[in-house]
């Protein structure tokens, strides 16, 4: 399944770079750095889920136990994803506070060096990942209403999500360093941690809807 070989190849990425990141990050003391690292912990995780789910998918494919096939699998990782998601968004933030009232000193130019690898080996990913396919799996025709693999939606915006932050920590160490506004490090991390929780909660929402099969086509039809 191309899928679950692109999964698996982005888990080596991010699970090599989530060690460096963390790693440098306790060394550093860079708050940003941490987060992203932490951050990409969960994208990590999320991708495992997926590419187990795909593989559970390929295997139960045929099987009659599965009588409305093997979709909700995929669903499900994607929810349960999520929630972790959630987790480490509300973890984020409480340290980033915690920082805020007692910062301590960061390596600049270390820390720098690890979040410029970090979204270097987040901008593969995308590209492994294949923005076009995922366009047109989740903005299909509005007429058409083909199911969302939410388990490739899920690992898609893990990634993204992870690439954006990597950009938030760097601009947080870029002008900690030149301009010394030591408290903008932390003050990322909180707003870091706020969207990931924005994130979660939206695909909470759209798992939940097809893992309950919920039609919102019908949501405003009169009885």
């Amino acid at each position: 399944m191309e899928n679950k070989n692109k999964i698996l190849f982005v888990i080596i990425l991010t699970v090599l770079t989530m060690g460096a990141e963390i790693f440098f990050g306790f060394i550093t003391n860079s708050m940003a750095l941490l987060a992203d690292g932490f951050h990409m912990g969960t994208h990590a995780f999320a991708l495992g889920l997926a590419y187990i789910a795909y593989y559970f998918c390929q295997k139960f494919l045929n099987s009659k136990e599965f009588t409305s096939g093997t979709d909700k699998i995929k669903d499900l990782a994607g929810y349960t994803s999520s929630l972790f998601l959630g987790i480490s968004g509300i973890m984020i933030i409480v340290e980033s506070i915690e920082r805020l009232f007692h910062p301590l000193k960061i390596n600049f130019t270390q820390a720098m060096l690890v979040v410029i690898i970090g979204l270097v080996i987040n901008f593969i990913s995308i590209v492994i990942m294949d923005f076009d396919h995922f366009h047109n799996h989740a903005h299909n025709h509005p007429h058409v209403h083909k199911k969302t693999d939410n388990n490739f939606k899920s690992a898609y915006l893990h990634i993204l999500a992870d690439l954006l932050t990597s950009i938030c920590a760097f601009f947080a160490l870029l002008f900690a360093k030149f301009f010394g506004w030591i408290l903008l490090d932390p003050i990322i991390g909180i707003l870091g941690g706020i969207i990931i929780i924005k994130w979660a909660i939206g695909l909470i929402k759209s798992t939940s809807i097809s893992l309950l099969d919920i039609d919102l086509t019908k949501k405003n039809t009169p009885d």
